[in-house]
């Protein structure tokens, strides 16, 4: 007599949202909220360095990007590292590095420590995204897996609001050192982190942990009937698929991989030189350091609402077009940016480059976890973040050396805008054709009660 069997894709992808969805969806959301705080800390702390450490505006943002080098690493490193040690047991590994070298960055003698520190907190910040994205879009219900994963990576934008609120009202009377303190937070809930956060179904049944499986089927089907006879079975992997680096470019995937890292490199560009120099720009626009920071907290939270309000309509419409216009309008407000405006219409439009670039950046990793199948999807989510990385290290430098050129207000936001067009174009060319389950995923207008492709 045959044993009877569970397929653990369709299991999760038909499952109702349940009280184990909450808690993969908030543990996963407070780790990315301090990976954010973590990252965003530096443009907060920018002036108050180039003044301690007489820095030039290149000197500075070579420091910002000794980070954002890790994160190149760390998201390629540890996103091919989950899908051999499990995405919990890296996950641990990346907090663990990025908040504790964070918080020894408070006691950095000198720039070169300080970019050590940073280097090393990098590789955990850059390393920790992917994984977040595949663990919450490997546990959400196919119908609402964008909106989801959307809401669980706008903890970026929160940390990143977070991080320019407090440093509004702390940095001015404690000193930039009080921010990397606050940084140490997650190395103390580690062992809470390790006992609530759930390690991948999809790696359980793998590694044929099948009683441990069994547990978090029951909690995500309880309908199901599971006897220690049951056989729990995912989705094939096709050839090809086994080798995961080089199925990113087989079954005509190849031009689409490379118009995701064009599209990675150019919106992480965008990212990082606003993070990084935003609150220098404004006040060389003649703003105060306690506004400029103001700036920075409305540019999270356009990327917040963008994040969320972004996968709401990718599950409605799909990811392609959304973040077409979505790229488009950010190029259009960056521009806008360089003018003069009412205070009011200033904060919208860097509200709406937030939603635009900060948005855009997690809709990416939603339509990079969507388009692969599970076999390759973190070493896509990996390779797609370590490329865009180099866009995140390109940015500070490159911004750094506008301020030194003394352009115009209007050219130094007119070169932040560009890599937004040409962003725009990559996604345009993407091919869905190749993408998993092909025909749904190009299936439009789409309700949130439809399927879309994983």
């Amino acid at each position: 007599m045959e044993s009877p069997t569970i397929n653990i894709n369709k299991v999760i992808d038909e499952a109702k949202f349940a009280p184990f969805h909450w808690k993969v969806l908030f543990w996963c959301l407070l780790i990315i909220i301090f990976d954010g705080y973590d990252l965003i800390i530096y443009g907060v702390a920018l002036p108050l360095l180039m003044e301690e450490w007489s820095l030039t505006a290149v000197q500075a943002g070579f420091l910002a990007s000794a980070a954002l080098f890790g994160m190149m690493f760390g998201a390629m490193i540890f996103g091919t590292l989950s899908d051999k040690i499990g995405r919990k047991k890296t996950i641990m590994i990346c907090v663990g590095l990025f908040s504790s070298f964070t918080f020894f960055g408070a006691f950095a003698n000198g720039p070169m420590q300080f970019a050590a520190l940073r280097f090393i907190a990098g590789l955990g910040i850059g390393g920790v995204m992917p994984i977040c994205v595949a663990l919450t879009s490997e546990y959400a219900p196919k119908r609402i897996r964008s909106t989801l994963v959307a809401i669980m990576f706008s903890g970026y934008a929160i940390g990143g609001m977070a991080s320019a609120l407090l440093g509004s009202f702390l940095v001015v009377d404690y000193g930039w050192e009080i921010m990397f303190y606050i940084a140490g937070i997650p190395t103390l809930l580690l062992p809470i982190i390790w006992k609530m956060l759930p390690e991948s179904l999809m790696y359980l049944v793998k590694e044929k942990r099948h009683d441990e499986a069994k547990k978090i089927v029951r909690k995500l089907a309880p309908q199901e009937t599971i006897t220690t006879s049951t056989d729990l079975i995912l989705d094939e992997p096709t050839k090809g698929d086994d080798a995961p680096i080089k199925a990113l470019f087989l079954k005509n995937r190849g031009f689409t991989t490379i118009m995701f890292w064009v599209a990675f490199f150019m919106c992480l560009l965008m990212v990082y030189a606003l993070a990084s120099w935003l609150p220098k720009l404004m006040i060389q626009a003649g703003y105060s350091l306690g506004a400029s920071m103001l700036f920075l907290f409305a540019l999270n939270i356009g990327g917040m609402v963008g994040a969320i309000g972004g996968g709401v309509l990718a599950d409605r419409f799909h990811l392609k077009p959304v973040l077409t216009v979505m790229f488009v309008a950010g190029a259009a407000a960056l521009i806008l940016l360089g003018y003069n405006s009412p205070q009011v219409v200033l904060y919208t439009l860097i509200a709406i480059a937030g939603a635009t670039t900060i948005g855009s950046q997690i809709l990416l990793y939603t339509f990079v976890a969507q388009y692969y199948p599970t076999a390759v999807r973190t070493t896509a989510m990996g390779w797609a973040s370590g490329i865009g990385r180099i866009g995140a290290i390109v940015g500070p430098i490159l911004t750094g050396a506008l301020l030194t050129l003394e352009l115009s207000h209007q050219t130094n936001f007119l070169f932040i805008a560009i890599p937004g067009i040409i962003a725009a174009v990559a996604i345009f060319f993407v091919n869905l054709n190749a993408a998993v389950d092909s025909k749904k995923i190009q299936e439009k207008p789409v309700t949130l009660d439809t399927p879309i492709a994983t």
